[in-house]
């Protein structure tokens, strides 16, 4: 059964939304296109909860993490020549809501299946990279091995075409000659 509107708690704050809302939030611990679900439920349509709805729940696919525009800090305090500045930037998630949910129904097929699909490229991702990371490092370690070699030649080449610097010869001081 969907409703046209929830009020959900993510983040310490509190946003009304509805199915295919796009809302900034504070970061969540997953990754692009991830479903995501909010159990703390304030208020469905009509119903108020007591202080959550029961069995109702939020879905949202994640749809990236980034920062928001920076935020400057600055404080002066008159007569003491003291001014500092700094800037912040707080990261966000943006969601796009998927369904709104009620009597303790789980997300539809359709958005797990998006959940699932996620998780098996998540899976084989790791792998591609660990053998990618291995052919690198094999077709380096053939390719530093000679750049050693003439590097080492070369600072001998240098070594012997070069005559070896002698001291300055020291002038002797003129003797005193008594009289």
């Amino acid at each position: 059964m969907h409703m046209t509107f929830a009020v959900i708690k993510t983040g310490g704050k509190q946003y009304k939304v509805a199915a295919n809302d796009v809302i900034k939030i504070e970061k969540l611990e997953a990754e692009a296109g991830d479903i995501v679900t909010f159990d703390q439920v304030l208020m469905v349509g009509d119903t108020i909860g007591a202080p959550l709805v029961e069995g109702a729940l939020v879905a949202a696919e994640l749809v990236e993490t980034k920062k928001q525009k920076t935020v400057i800090i600055f404080k002066k305090r008159r007569r003491h020549n003291s001014r500092r500045r700094n800037g912040h930037r707080q990261l966000l998630s943006t969601v796009r809501i998927t369904e709104i949910l009620t009597g303790g129904a789980k997300p539809t097929v359709k958005a797990a299946a998006k959940a699932e699909k996620t998780e098996a490229v998540a899976e084989k991702a790791p792998a591609k990279k660990a053998a990618a990371s291995k052919a690198e490092a094999a077709a380096e370690a053939p390719a530093k091995k000679p750049a050693a070699k003439k590097a080492a030649a070369k600072t001998e080449d240098a070594a012997a075409e070069k005559p070896a610097k002698k001291a300055p010869a020291k002038k002797a001081a003129p003797k005193a000659t008594e009289e």
